[in-house]
């Protein structure tokens, strides 16, 4: 009858996925479409450099340059659409592994087969990641091979290390939606939750160098861990990676204690 949960979830959220890969090829199309008139026109920068400090802080990285790929997108992509994307995948995925169940009530089916909750957990939190390594990887790919078809040329293994930082983002507020989703059953709690603390940890890591109390928890943040070394043009940082897939780890090992605790009723 169900002889992998990991397998059916994919199988469950096949049509779905597929519209977020169109959808993703489609965006990376067009900001690579953009490119070539963007490239010769020294005015943007300028206009950056007159933006009010905190403005740039929060939606333009530091030092990018609009007449480079790498700073193009590190602008238009990378800073804060590309974040948006994966989080929300992620965090939809998570909050629907458990406290979707429940809410349609098909939980209590899935447990009446010979599986433990644990194992029910576990693998539907690594479909859940799989499915955001492959959101991410998606976004590099179009980047990388889109890319030239404009000239917006982007070295292979700095879109690579960018791209695992971007889906580590992810797989940490999605660890987030599945603790809280398995300790409470809301999916209510499990998607606002999250979408509120990325909107603090964004506000916190974009503003923390212009003000004095938010500088020392700066690196707390999960978009300092994001973007704080620019991956994109500085490849991967080995401790924002450690200190993100510890994050997860913590998350998901709290999901599984709150789901093997709690009384499930539907």
């Amino acid at each position: 009858m169900l002889r992998s949960v990991f397998l059916k979830t994919f199988h469950d959220q096949r049509a779905s996925l597929l519209g977020w890969l169109t959808a993703i090829a489609l965006i990376v199309l067009m900001y690579a479409a953009i490119w070539p008139s963007v490239r010769n026109q020294p005015s943007l920068n300028d206009y950056l450099d007159q933006l009010p400090e905190a403005f740039r802080a929060l939606f333009a990285a530091s030092g990018a340059d609009m007449s480079t790929p790498v700073g193009y997108i590190q602008i238009e992509l990378m800073s804060f659409l590309g974040p948006i994307v994966v989080i929300l995948y992620a965090v939809g995925q998570a909050s629907r592994a458990i406290a979707g169940e429940e809410e349609r009530r098909t939980m209590d089916l899935l447990l009446a087969v010979p599986i433990s909750r644990v194992r029910v957990l576990l693998e539907k939190t690594a479909a859940a990641v799989v499915g955001t390594l492959g959101i991410a990887a998606a976004i590099g790919v179009a980047l990388v091979v889109e890319g030239r078809l404009f000239d917006m040329v982007i070295p292979v293994d700095k879109v690579a290390a960018a791209m695992l930082h971007l889906a580590l983002l992810g797989l940490v507020f999605g660890a987030l939606a599945l603790a809280i989703g398995a300790a409470t059953g809301s999916t209510g709690l499990s998607r606002g939750v999250p979408a509120v603390v990325a909107v603090v940890a964004y506000m916190v890591h974009g503003l923390g160098p212009m003000v004095t109390w938010l500088e020392p928890v700066r690196e707390l943040s999960p978009f300092y861990q994001y973007i704080g070394h620019d991956p994109l043009r500085s490849g991967v940082s080995v401790p924002s990676v450690t200190v993100a897939v510890a994050t997860v780890v913590v998350l998901t090992a709290v999901a599984v204690w709150g789901f093997s605790r709690r009384d499930i009723r539907g």
